[in-house]
């Protein structure tokens, strides 16, 4: 079994990013808000899986509910144990430009490891800066990365809403059982001729018939060379304001020897606050 280096799983994020479907995203969330009005109550048919992503957006709340929502702020920890290192960030993002913002007030990991202070990273929807200390950094590495998590953490975020996008191409695998609940797996990953790449993101969804939740998946990372689904992560819910938002999220990465019982990562989410008002100009603020 290929062995993962930790420090590059940030970068898997990214590959959520890039395999999504077409890049107009506010026509899909105006797409999404549509069909959001129409369909209030989705059936969930496994002989339809697109129906099962359907359901699994209604179940989160709703596209319609979060995009009126307009922002979020929150704590987000990505947590190391092994060494017990960690990344810290005032998150913020707007949903109808995906602008995302982020103060890190520790950053021990993927952010600039060697670099003391504050490092704030900012998308405004068109390009990315990196300030560290208040001032703009020329440092390629700093930028690289605050380009790829300013766009990766919102991503997560909503992914829910973006598993449904343009190119999606989704197999229904039948049932698993884990940890005591029967799983519906969905085999999910994308067209190459809308995506526009050779080697594309594999997820294998576990999706909870009863709740409509996607508790676990499997996702694979083609730039890491790792072209099959063995990475897992295991999701966790709470209800903020109506939308079930993962405030904790446990990955596992394999190795020579197969899985830990011990997460490789842990991320939480904390003081998650929707509404707060932000602009492009206020973001940073």
């Amino acid at each position: 079994m290929k062995t993962i280096n930790l420090k590059f799983l940030a970068i898997a994020v990214v590959m959520f990013v890039v395999s999504c479907g077409p890049k107009d995203k506010k026509a899909q969330a105006d797409e999404q808000i549509l069909v959001e009005t129409v369909v209030q109550e989705p059936v969930y048919d496994t002989t339809n899986p697109e129906t099962i992503l359907a359901a699994i957006e209604h179940s989160h709340g709703g596209w319609n509910d979060l995009w009126k929502k307009g922002d979020v702020e929150y704590t987000y920890t990505y947590h190391s144990p092994a060494n017990d290192k960690k990344d810290v960030s005032v998150e913020r993002y707007i949903f109808s430009s995906e602008a995302s913002y982020g103060k890190y007030s520790r950053h021990e990991i993927n952010v600039m490891p060697e670099t003391e202070g504050e490092v704030v990273q900012y998308f405004n929807g068109n390009e990315t800066v990196v300030l560290v200390n208040g001032e703009k950094t020329d440092d390629p590495q700093g930028n690289a990365v605050g380009e790829f998590l300013r766009k990766a953490n919102h991503f997560w975020f909503v992914m829910p809403y973006k598993l449904n996008d343009g190119g999606t191409i989704t197999t229904y695998q039948g049932q698993e059982e884990y940890n005591g609940t029967t799983y519906d797996k969905l085999h999910v990953t994308y067209d190459p001729e809308v995506t526009g790449k050779e080697q594309n993101d594999i997820y294998i969804l576990y999706v909870n018939p009863e709740t409509k939740l996607i508790d676990r998946f499997y996702f694979s990372l083609p730039f890491l060379g790792v072209n099959e689904p063995v990475i897992i992560a295991n999701y966790n819910y709470e209800d903020i304001d109506g939308q079930l938002v993962s405030a904790k999220r446990t990955y596992f990465l394999p190795s020579e020897e197969g899985y830990s019982e011990d997460p490789s990562i842990i991320q939480t989410l904390t003081d998650i606050k929707f509404g707060n008002g932000f602009t492009e100009e206020t973001l940073m603020q």
